[in-house]
């Protein structure tokens, strides 16, 4: 999952005991596990290098023991769970309506079609129709403005270790734009894509935090005695955002 909702009110009630590091685990634990879907590592250890806080392993330790359950596959979350499996059920029904919705069309296309004297001619001027598949729709794209500057914040909030843009035009703000209507779409990872530029600049934040927690994209890589590390350029290349998504840079 790359959103998930959340309720400030409900949180602060549970977590306004936390020390500020805790709170930072509390919040980073639970952005592993909504994106990885499955339970956090028995090993604490192991567990605090995965979200970036190895040198605060006791705090990670204690909010493990408060807010998530040890079983024999590792630390899981009751409440997580429960949203991940309502997640997983509208997958589901979307893929059994996208298919359905493909075999009435199918029915419905005529077969044996016979051509009459008057019909209209299709000339090179008939206008298109603005509702395209797999594209968003006129209004919808005027409401979808994609909010660069906003984006770029979240880039530094997650990624502040990385490089960051001294300037943000021509070909970043096209590519960016270009990915942003791409990630507003639905798709297997996000079944009900984002309509809304609130929803849509959280979905950015769970996917920089992702980057910044559950990749090897946040450390580099080492290459003939040097450190490589991507910028946002770089993520929003088309192929470059599509691997990330796919989990190929997954720790």
């Amino acid at each position: 999952m790359h959103y998930y909702q959340f309720n400030i009110g409900d949180y602060v009630s549970h977590t306004r005991h936390l020390s500020p590091i805790e709170d930072i685990a509390y919040r980073r634990l639970l952005d592993a596990y909504y994106l990885s879907e499955r339970p956090l590592n028995v090993g604490v250890t192991s567990v605090a290098r995965q979200i970036g806080l190895r040198e605060h392993e006791q705090e990670v330790g204690m909010v493990l023991q408060e807010f998530f359950v040890l079983g024999e596959e590792g630390w899981t979350s009751n409440r997580a769970d429960k949203e991940i499996a309502h997640y997983r059920s509208k997958v589901d029904q979307a893929s059994r309506a996208g298919k359905a919705s493909a075999e009435r069309r199918s029915n419905a296309r005529p077969t044996d079609v016979q051509p009459t004297n008057n019909q209209e001619p299709i000339t090179n001027n008939q206008e298109p129709s603005l509702i395209q598949e797999g594209k968003p729709s006129l209004s919808t794209a005027k409401l979808m403005a994609c909010p660069q500057e906003v984006i770029l914040k979240l880039w530094a909030k997650h990624l502040p270790h990385l490089a960051q843009p001294r300037s943000w035009e021509g070909t970043r703000r096209a590519n960016m734009k270009q990915r942003w209507g791409q990630a507003s779409r639905p798709s297997q990872y996000s079944p009900d894509g984002y309509q809304t530029e609130g929803a849509g600049v959280q979905w950015w934040d769970s996917f920089f935090g992702y980057i910044a927690n559950d990749t090897t994209l946040s450390n580099g890589f080492e290459s003939q005695g040097r450190t490589w590390r991507p910028d946002l350029e770089w993520v929003i290349n088309a192929t470059n955002f599509q691997k990330i998504i796919d989990g190929k840079y997954s720790k």
